[in-house]
């Protein structure tokens, strides 16, 4: 009888534990051991900085499993356990007490690390950086105590822990070297609309400065900027980014750069050693780089793909990057990378704070964000995996809810609204249209049910509407600058009147 295997997953995190969850589901009957140093079960953070830091959830409901997960799916979950050495010739790992374990198969889930800031008073009380469960919690009490809160780093970490504190009534200064808020990510239009949606709930922004030093006697009073302005302050927290967690898999003589760098099938340069989540500088066969992305549904997704791979199925990781955040009453969905771009184009006013914006390289959609407009990310993911070609003045100023119909060429100018709306919900068409939106054309009779099921027909539409002398162009116009449902109840009025004189034209023997 052959011996049993043993997988071992280094990093208690969401990519660890959803890699253990996917052995299980998958039909591994080996020893799974999960090493975590931390004393929690594995959790996630995005509540981090939202609504379990403002006690809006309790503690159980960050856990990526319930209690009691582990033991029942025969996962040996080590918290409070440090790896300090791994052998890829042999084999093993060490642990910091010295005990070493055998593996089959090894799996890196260390994640990353909050970059530390240093100036003169870095150490002093009150300074505080947010990363884990503890993190978060040590925090909760300190904003009980404080009065006027400091965060430095107006990145996502930055800007939710900004928001939350301000939401929990806090005097708040969001301190950034950069002009705006994720300037770098997003670019200035983006940037400039989340710095006004945190000035519109008071908090008080010092852009273009850096931090100088902190200063108190003993403990935090005050911080100095880089221009010299004083800001007063007795909690300081600090996002100025992560690093990953290199030094097991440097010592171990694996590749590494900016992450430890694997395939696609997310093996490492050592036989046997994979790695998932933050840490992974992966190769993307979508893009044809190496990325490493920081964000919860990469962990969420790459886990279980390396689990995949750690049992010898074909994987080829190609999610395309997405990532949430919610502030105040914006909420947001990015899908898609892109460090470089040409040109940002919007669908919809940010005035409004509902709008989807385009990050285009090459002509082709790199990325896109919808902010307060839902139940699209899936058609701009689409978009983003075709590669179409698209035409950035298209359809510029209209409603956050109207398609790229002339950029992804769905409409041109012999088509009446009739077939567009054939087209808009016909099969496989792309669209940036939320799907009750689309939903809500097709739910008017026989013409509807036409355009719905069988969108060839819809030619026939158009030809007897034209026969009919129905004029389309006065139907619809003036539709463009209505609202949502001004829209849909304009567009189903439309497939009324067409099939009331489609109705009258075939009474009178027409």
């Amino acid at each position: 009888m052959s011996k049993k295997q043993t997988f071992i997953i280094v990093g208690a995190s969401l990519a660890g534990a959803k890699a253990a969850e996917e052995l299980r589901e998958r039909g591994f009957d080996g020893r799974v051991v999960l090493i975590g140093s931390e004393p929690e079960r594995p959790y996630e953070r995005p509540p981090l900085t939202k609504d379990y830091l403002r006690g809006e959830s309790d503690r159980e409901s960050t856990f990526v499993h319930e209690d009691g997960f582990y033991a029942q799916h025969e996962i040996s979950l080590m918290t409070e356990t440090t790896v300090s050495a791994i052998d890829p010739a042999l084999a093993a790992v060490t642990l910091a007490d010295g005990r070493e374990l055998g593996y089959d198969r090894l799996l890196l889930a260390t994640g990353a690390e909050p970059r530390q800031i240093t100036v003169p008073g870095a150490e002093l009380d009150g300074i505080h950086y947010l990363r884990t469960l503890a993190d978060c919690d040590q925090l909760q009490d300190r904003l009980d105590r404080s009065a006027r809160v400091a965060v430095v780093g107006a990145g996502w970490i930055g800007s939710e822990f900004a928001a939350s504190a301000r939401q929990g009534g806090h005097e708040v200064t969001l301190i950034d070297p950069t002009a705006l808020p994720n300037e770098r990510i997003f670019g200035a239009e983006i940037g400039a609309f989340y710095r006004d949606v945190h000035v519109g709930h008071g908090i008080d922004m010092a852009l273009g400065e850096g931090v100088e030093s902190f200063e108190g006697d003993g403990a935090l009073e005050r911080l100095r900027t880089s221009s010299g302005q004083v800001i007063d302050c007795d909690l300081a927290v600090v996002g100025i980014g992560v690093i990953p967690r290199l030094e097991l898999a440097k010592n171990a003589g694996l590749s590494i750069d900016n992450g430890i760098l694997v395939d696609d099938a997310l093996q490492t340069s050592a036989p046997g050693i994979f790695t998932a989540g933050d840490v992974a500088g992966a190769w993307h066969p979508f893009y044809g780089e190496r990325i490493r992305v920081e964000h919860w549904s990469n962990a969420l997704n790459q886990g279980p793909a390396a689990a995949r791979a750690m049992l010898g199925e074909a994987v080829s990781y190609d999610h395309i990057p997405y990532f949430f955040s919610d502030q105040y009453e914006v909420g947001m969905e990015y899908s898609g990378y892109a460090p470089q771009w040409d040109e940002v184009v919007f669908r919809g006013e940010r005035e409004s704070g509902e709008f989807i914006a385009f990050w285009l390289r090459d002509g082709r959609v790199a990325a896109g964000m919808n902010v307060n407009i839902w139940d699209v990310n899936d058609q701009i993911r689409a978009l983003i995996g075709s590669r179409q070609a698209i035409d950035p003045k298209a359809g510029l100023g209209a409603r956050p809810q109207r398609p790229l119909w002339a950029s992804t060429g769905t409409k041109n100018s012999a088509y009446s609204d009739v077939l567009y709306v054939a087209e808009l919900i016909g099969p496989g068409v792309i669209n940036t249209m939320p799907e009750k939106t689309l939903r809500a054309f097709a739910d008017h009779g026989e013409v509807a049910d036409t355009l719905a099921v069988n969108p060839a027909a819809a030619a026939n539409v158009l030809v007897d509407a034209a026969t009919a002398g129905i004029d389309l162009a006065a139907i619809t116009a003036g539709l463009e600058h209505e609202g949502v449902q001004s829209f849909c109840d304009s567009y189903r009025d439309l497939l009324a009147c067409i099939e009331s004189e489609l109705g009258a034209v075939r009474a009178r023997g027409g």
